[in-house]
């Protein structure tokens, strides 16, 4: 059995594919590791490791694996691609180096690893995000210290887990980019997220596009409203109605969620914004007394 080494590697060293050699490698048996089944990457590319093997087979594995120990065998935290070429090779041993690390620290490394290679499609991403807050109670700022991003971008990022399954599911075959995802929360109804999201699929409608079908949705559902109180019958009425609803639309594209201007004469009234925890909310507060 190896034994376990207190290398204090930095995380690029942990993070080569099959390039760059690291000192102090040991040799464990294939058939010793196992991959950790919470880690972010859920996918995999057989291509992509069928051509990681050929790699691997010509210069040998370069980049050892990363382990930590589970008791009797020992556990991935970075490099389960290179196990699985490793396997399709049928070696027996490979180099790997042990590292002392707990579920909070493999956890996060793990989805580091795969952020910096951009390995991860859209949900993987946010549905680890939302793991390692949920399980290790992390906030979106601790979170966003750890893996290099800013906390809108995470809280974006969390609530496109908040979509329909038939959108995520979408988004998770890359079938939509993050982009288009992201306008489609913006819209009113399931049914129009649903709608829209396979236009965007078909290639058929684009971020803008879909931005711009939910403002006339939301616009049309706004004009039925007024007329039904009471319909602008001046060209000063409707020149103010027309301003209620471009500044909604401007409130929506800097703060990046759903907003709701209720008024009925198109010069007073209120304005809702959506929001999902507290990190959010704390969010929204800093854009809203940003000067």
């Amino acid at each position: 059995m190896a034994k376990k080494a207190g290398l204090g590697m930095g995380l690029d060293a942990l993070f080569g594919d099959n390039t760059g050699e690291t000192s102090g490698a040991q040799t464990l048996r294939v058939s010793d590791i196992e991959p950790n089944r919470k880690q972010p990457r859920q996918t995999f590319d057989d291509a992509a490791i069928a051509e990681l093997a050929d790699s691997i087979r010509q210069h040998g594995l370069i980049q050892p694996i990363v382990v930590r120990s589970t008791g009797a065998n020992y556990q991935i935290v970075a490099g389960e691609r290179r196990w699985r070429a490793c396997r399709m090779l049928g070696m027996s041993e490979v180099p790997v180096i042990i590292k002392e690390l707990d579920d909070s620290e493999t956890a996060q490394i793990a989805l580091i690893e795969n952020i910096q290679r951009e390995d991860l499609n859209p949900v993987e991403e946010a549905m680890a995000y939302r793991s390692l807050m949920d399980d290790y109670d992390m906030t979106q700022e601790e979170l966003s210290k750890i893996v290099g991003k800013s906390r809108s971008s995470i809280a974006n990022a969390v609530r496109l887990l908040n979509l329909p399954d038939e959108v995520v599911e979408l988004l998770k075959k890359r079938e939509i980019s993050s982009g288009q995802a992201k306008a489609l929360a913006a819209a009113e109804t399931e049914e129009e997220m649903i709608e829209l999201a396979k236009l965007a699929a078909a290639g058929k409608i684009t971020v803008r596009g879909i931005e711009k079908a939910i403002a006339k949705a939301a616009n049309e559902e706004n004009d039925e409203e007024i007329k039904s109180k009471k319909a602008p019958k001046t060209s000063e009425e409707r020149a103010n109605h027309s301003f209620i609803t471009e500044m909604q639309l401007s409130l929506e594209n800097h703060l990046e969620r759903k907003v709701r201007i209720n008024s009925s004469d198109g010069i007073k009234g209120t304005i809702t914004i959506d929001f999902y925890d507290q990190d959010e909310l704390t969010t929204l507060a800093d854009k809203l007394t940003m000067y």
